[in-house]
């Protein structure tokens, strides 16, 4: 479906580049972008008197607006670019013909999008599996099943045909999919075992945000327990967790976490990167060092969509989070 929006140059507006009244009115889109628009022909100056009715393309930003004027700006819909296969190796954990269960590095995201065009999971996948996903799931997420975030490492499944897919897709609805993590957060979360419930929407004030919201949003349930704790001068340092999510809600465990005061150290999204004056030694610098979030998916469970056999999957910790936590050793409370 296009979409269109008429502007009409008022006093106020007027002697405006047209690339800046234009912007004025749609704060969500970046300027250059509509300039883009522009040049691509998708704006037309629409005749003030009904009687003529003509419409002329204009496709310069910097063009001068009078009063009096009315433009209108189409714009089109997005055309999802059809992701290439490429020859990215892959930590296989799992495979036969109806799935495949990888265990994704920290710093590949799952499939192409804004910013990320290639170098993604499903380009890898397409040149692994030999094209086979192409359309199952969609053009741009092929066989996508679920995702976890760029700098998340672990364990994610994808389907090679379409009742793979669905059958998979049935058990992640119904939230009879077993999602271990492993989290390394700020300080020690009290209780030091316990679920955590809140909807989690769309940050109002920073949309690449997630928070939890009073009402609206998406149900969201996170259980956690404690796997050791880091004190340092009687102050809690880190506490390595153990985190199942019944509900698997974009950055659910990070949110979650930060919510309740324990931002996963190294978060760029929900924890601060200023370190306590505390801290010091190897616990300093390992957290100082470690620039994503401490967030692993170790394991994943569920039923085969095509024979029903019950399949559980672990994979071991990547190497900088495994130095995380040998710099937090020194630390770590009996």
């Amino acid at each position: 479906m296009i979409n269109s929006i008429d502007i009409l140059v008022t006093d106020d507006t007027a002697g405006l580049r047209l690339d800046k009244l234009l912007s004025s009115h749609l704060t969500d889109m970046s300027r250059s972008r509509v300039q883009a628009l522009i040049k691509q022909g998708c704006v037309v100056l629409v005749s003030s008197n009904p009687a003529v009715n003509t419409e002329r393309t204009i496709v310069s930003p910097s063009v001068s607006v009078k009063p009096g004027e009315q433009y209108r700006l189409v714009i089109p819909d997005a055309i999802d670019a059809e992701p290439v296969a490429e020859n990215i190796p892959l930590s296989v954990t799992y495979e036969d013909e109806h799935l495949i269960v990888i265990n994704k590095p920290a710093g590949m995201v799952v499939h192409p999008a804004p910013g990320s065009p290639d170098g993604t999971l499903v380009n890898a996948l397409l040149h692994h599996c030999g094209g086979s996903l192409s359309g199952i799931g969609g053009v741009k997420r092929p066989g996508i099943v679920h995702r976890i975030d760029k700098d998340t490492s672990g364990l994610l499944v994808v389907a090679k045909h379409d009742k793979a897919h669905t059958g998979l897709a049935e058990q992640f609805a119904a939230h009879t999919i077993e999602r271990r993590y492993h989290a390394i957060c700020k300080g020690k979360p009290n209780p030091l075992s316990g679920r955590i419930e809140g909807n989690i929407g769309r940050n109002p004030r920073d949309r690449k945000k997630m928070t939890v919201v009073p009402s609206g949003g998406k149900h969201a349930i996170t259980h956690y327990r404690t796997l050791n704790c880091y004190q340092q001068s009687g102050h809690a340092v880190a506490t390595y967790l153990e985190c199942q999510l019944e509900t698997g809600r974009t950055h659910q465990v990070r949110v979650h976490m930060m919510n309740q005061g324990n931002p996963l150290i190294g978060d760029p999204l929900y924890a601060r990167s200023t370190l306590p004056s505390f801290l010091k030694g190897t616990a300093r610098a390992g957290i100082a060092k470690f620039k994503r979030q401490a967030l692993h998916a170790k394991s994943l469970g569920f039923d085969h969509p095509i024979t029903g056999q019950p399949f559980k999957f672990e994979c071991d910790l990547p190497y900088d989070f495994i130095e995380l936590l040998e710099n937090l050793e020194p630390y770590k409370v009996a």
